[in-house]
């Protein structure tokens, strides 16, 4: 079915009353590698299989998969509230963010920071925040007071964080400003070879306590 632009801009536009509602009681999780079925998958997979044996419902979408571009800069949402500027894959994940109180983003580190992916989803993100109109600027996100809480994982071949760079922090530090409440972090070393970590039962066993520990803040 073929729909016209300002028919999904519309509808995109309507998401942002959402914005002021309590999110549900689920979890999104975000894989921002290249790689399918790689180690970033393994490990996503294994903190939902966590969090959905609580009792909590869980959904996933692989950044490679979707056709979406960075922010422009276009500033269409200070007006609509959500991304009007870009009707791509990225505004099919909206509504999944909204309606999720838990996030879980795990990515490899691509020179010593997240992957272009994982990069162009925080960045169409700020569509959530509210800014002042006087300089320097204050700002507020539309995310924030609603219990959100979030993990992040990120993955790197070298074998300390100096080598990993700012991958967790690239993704802990903007949903914190979002509004959501970190709750737990995973960084994981020595590993590149595609679904290694699966070798790795102590990794394995970590990113289960971590989505165990999601679920648990979030009841």
């Amino acid at each position: 079915m073929n729909l016209s632009k300002s028919f999904i801009r519309s509808a995109v536009r309507d998401l942002a009353t959402k914005t002021g509602n309590t999110p549900g009681n689920q979890v999104l999780g975000i894989s921002g590698s290249p790689r399918k079925n790689g180690n970033s998958d393994v490990l996503l997979n294994q903190i939902l299989e966590s969090v959905a044996k609580q009792g909590i419902a869980t959904s996933a979408a692989h950044l490679r998969d979707i056709a979406f571009q960075g922010c422009i800069g276009c500033e269409k949402c200070r007006n609509d509230k959500i991304c009007t500027g870009i009707l791509d894959g990225m505004s099919l994940i909206y509504p999944k963010i909204l309606s999720s109180k838990g996030l879980v983003l795990v990515c490899p580190t691509h020179n010593y920071n997240i992957t272009s992916w994982m990069k162009a989803f925080i960045d169409r993100l700020y569509c959530f925040y509210d800014f002042t109109n006087y300089r320097p600027r204050d700002w507020s996100s539309q995310l924030a007071d609603q219990s959100r809480k979030a993990v992040v994982v990120a993955v790197c071949e070298q074998e300390n964080k100096e080598d990993m760079g700012f991958t967790l922090e690239a993704m802990k530090r903007p949903l914190e400003a979002l509004g959501y409440n970190v709750v737990g972090e995973l960084a994981v070393f020595r590993v590149f070879d595609k679904g290694k970590v699966k070798e790795d039962q102590g990794t394995l066993d970590q990113a289960s306590e971590l989505g165990k520990k999601l679920a648990n803040l979030m009841c």
